[in-house]
């Protein structure tokens, strides 16, 4: 049985709808027998499957086969990049880490440093949610034989700025310190080469498959094959000693159909999305003149599907969920932080107000978006505007006591 809602979907940072292909494929591989670690052929037959997958997620992202670790989630990804290196570069403490990264970052530099002592620096960002790479740079000459790993995002996840990933592995890589990127965002909207980033000093790359279109519960680490980390999960060592367990090879199976649909055609749905998010732009600021847009300006700067606003006198929480009484689904932020009411962390780190930070909206398109779904959410964002203002007014409104 299948609940169908007859929403304008424009939350695709937080998930994409699965491809039909992807959904057929995963279907298909869940009937086949057969544990890839077995040496009968129906464990062959499975290995095979798991190993074609490999190989087609790793030409999505331009790495070696062998580079690639699936893990259960972009969460996991990351936890095992982190601590990973962080361990591995054992006595270094310090991870220095830009301000206004995803949670799956900023929660696990934040245990390592309750838990195992890490000192975590945390690098400003500019008004544009960019990183400052004057501070990056002076907090490596502090004591770059201190540096266990930086850590950033290819892309921010709530106003889709594009960091200089390049730039910051070549500053980490002239000290000798190892580069983590989370893709997670900006995988199947901007080309990764993993082999080219490795040469200017990345070492560890994630990606999920549930943001291109394929199913929830596998992501991938990309490591390259000079790096060393300290696995978080043992018993099996099935890939590289770096992530046992059982390999799920049907999730494997339709990350790499979606991965594969994603890169066949990436420049052109990348045009197609910039036509849609500029619709979004024109049309929010022509319905709510005092809206402001976030994150970088410069469409080459930014994710081509991000549309992020904040809307000056009301709650982003109001907003959000007048608009989708109203049949449009958006969000303030990363969906991993959803119904949690507080400001957004990012814009925070970006200089603004708290109240600025609670004013977020973040419109984000994908493969199904269609001009009909701006068209909704223009229609209904002006009343649904003047409802949450109206809300935001009466909820400061002095109050009498009886």
């Amino acid at each position: 049985m299948s609940l169908q809602f007859d929403h304008a979907y424009l939350d695709h940072a937080a998930t994409a709808p699965m491809l039909p292909a992807a959904i057929t494929a995963y279907a298909e591989a869940m009937s086949v027998v057969g544990n890839p670690a077995s040496i009968h052929s129906q464990g062959q037959n499975a290995k095979r499957m798991l190993e074609e997958a490999r190989e087609r997620v790793a030409a999505s992202v331009h790495s070696d086969p062998i580079e690639i670790v699936f893990t259960g989630s972009g969460t996991e990804s990351v936890n095992l990049a982190i601590k990973g290196l962080y361990w591995a570069r054992a006595p270094r403490t310090r991870i220095l880490v830009p301000g206004g990264e995803h949670h799956a970052t900023v929660d696990t530099v934040e245990w390592l440093a309750h838990q195992e002592g890490a000192r975590v620096q945390w690098i400003p960002l500019d008004a544009l949610g960019r990183i400052d790479l004057a501070a990056l740079e002076a907090a490596i000459a502090e004591n770059p034989e201190d540096v266990a790993l930086v850590t950033l995002l290819a892309a921010n996840n709530e106003v889709g700025t594009l960091q200089p990933v390049e730039e910051v592995a070549a500053l980490a890589a002239a000290a000798g310190i190892p580069v983590h990127v989370d893709a997670i965002s900006a995988y199947g909207h901007v080309p990764i080469d993993f082999a080219a980033l490795h040469a200017v000093g990345v070492s560890a790359l994630s990606v999920s498959a549930h943001k291109i279109g394929g199913p929830v519960g596998i992501g991938a680490l990309v490591l390259s094959r000079t790096a060393t980390v300290v696995p978080l999960i043992h018993g099996g060592g099935q890939q590289r000693q770096v992530r046992s367990g059982t390999q799920d090879v049907a999730a494997a199976v339709s990350f790499a159909v979606a991965a594969t649909a994603m890169t066949a055609d990436l420049e052109a749905e990348n045009r197609r999305l910039s036509l849609l998010r500029d619709a979004v732009i024109a049309g929010v600021q022509s319905a709510v003149p005092s809206a402001v847009y976030n994150g970088d300006p410069d469409p080459a700067g930014r994710l081509c599907g991000n549309a992020h606003f904040t809307f000056p006198g009301c709650e982003g929480d109001s907003l959000l969920f007048l608009l989708d009484v109203a049949g449009v689904s958006v969000s303030t932020g990363s969906a991993c932080q959803a119904g949690i009411p507080e400001p957004s962390h990012v814009l925070r780190a970006m200089g603004r107000s708290e109240a600025e930070a609670r004013s977020a909206l973040r419109i984000t398109l994908g493969r199904t978006s269609t001009q009909a779904d701006v068209d909704a959410l223009i229609s209904a964002l002006p009343a649904a505007w003047a409802q949450a203002i109206g809300a935001g007014m009466a909820d400061t409104a002095p109050r009498a006591y009886t």
